[in-house]
């Protein structure tokens, strides 16, 4: 039974996202679809001692409204020394950040040779996959060469994926409609992003909604025991 997550590229997502690409046997970029100003595919949050500070991949949009995530170009080549240097100064006291700071400097290293948004975004995405052992396929939605809006477009794209089960953001269920897939023989699951476990954090409250670098520095070779799914007791059956 083969199961499939369709989702945009998100730029160092926060845990949520790589749960879903832990319990999907193939995982989607959807980044041919309108890229979206002030949202999640150029910027994430990450914690500072005077709060949430966001860091943010300038982007070209000057005359390009109705441009795709995957045509979207990045207009500076500074970012990755400032987001770097942010970094650096708000987690060098967090436990791991010191066994991890060569991986996290050569990542930024490989990024800046990037010129798209996309590829960035997959960049990262894909050495984070490999920090918590992760090892879901990862395509892009431009490979099915899908039709249609909404629904019809990623019931398209799961079609062509030869999904039996399409797990879905719980976002979705305001336009998702679940009984086209069923017609084609194809279940719906819903994330769930509720009730994780909070982990040792710099500067409280707790916040969850930050990217997953702050994990990755504060639990280390423990964070998989912070992610809901990717490695609970369930999944792993599920997997086997």
């Amino acid at each position: 039974m083969k199961k499939i997550a369709i989702i945009q590229s998100n730029y160092i997502p926060w845990k949520g996202y790589f749960d879903i690409i832990a319990r999907v046997d193939e995982f989607i970029f959807y980044d041919d679809v309108q890229y979206t100003r002030r949202d999640w595919r150029n910027r994430n949050l990450i914690k500072t001692s005077q709060g949430l500070k966001w860091l943010t991949i300038p982007v070209e949009v000057k005359g390009k409204f109705e441009q795709r995530i995957c045509d979207a170009k990045i207009n500076s080549s500074k970012w990755t020394d400032e987001h770097l240097k942010t970094i650096q100064h708000n987690y060098t006291k967090a436990k791991y950040y010191q066994e991890n700071k060569d991986w996290l400097e050569n990542l930024y290293e490989k990024a800046a040779k990037e010129k798209y948004l996309s590829q960035v975004n997959f960049l990262f995405i894909q050495e984070i996959m490999k920090f918590l052992e992760i090892k879901t396929q990862l395509k892009w939605s431009m490979d099915y060469h899908s039709s249609g809006s909404k629904t019809d477009r990623i019931l398209d794209i799961a079609i062509k994926a030869k999904a039996d089960v399409y797990l879905s953001g719980p976002s979705a269920k305001s336009y998702l409609q679940e009984e086209k897939f069923n017609q084609h023989g194809i279940q719906v699951e819903w994330m769930d992003y509720s009730g994780y476990p909070e982990y040792p954090q710099l500067y409280p409250p707790f916040e969850h909604g930050v990217s997953i670098l702050d994990l990755l520095f504060n639990a280390g070779p423990n964070s998989r025991k912070y992610l809901k799914y990717c490695y609970s007791e369930t999944f792993l059956n599920d997997r086997l």
